[in-house]
């Protein structure tokens, strides 16, 4: 007689809610590795070095809001 594993079933929505919130950690690892191992040099007078000194000059003035891990996560 032929040995025969178990059939697990999921459907769709189980699927999505049991990965998620392995992927959303896997993610938030691996954005975190890469920000402590990679500095990064921005050229003056780009699109980003812009933003970022605009986003700094704001952050001076309060006008900066943070969001939670919880907000941002969606933990």
């Amino acid at each position: 007689m032929p040995l025969s594993s178990p059939q697990i079933v999921f459907n769709v929505d189980d699927l999505v809610t049991t990965l998620e919130p392995l992927i959303r950690r896997i993610i938030r690892e691996e954005l975190a590795e890469v920000a402590i191992k990679n500095t990064c040099y921005l050229e003056p007078n780009t699109p980003l070095y812009n933003d970022m000194q605009d986003i700094a000059e704001r952050a001076l003035l309060g006008q900066v809001k943070l969001y939670s891990d919880e907000e941002v996560w969606d933990e």
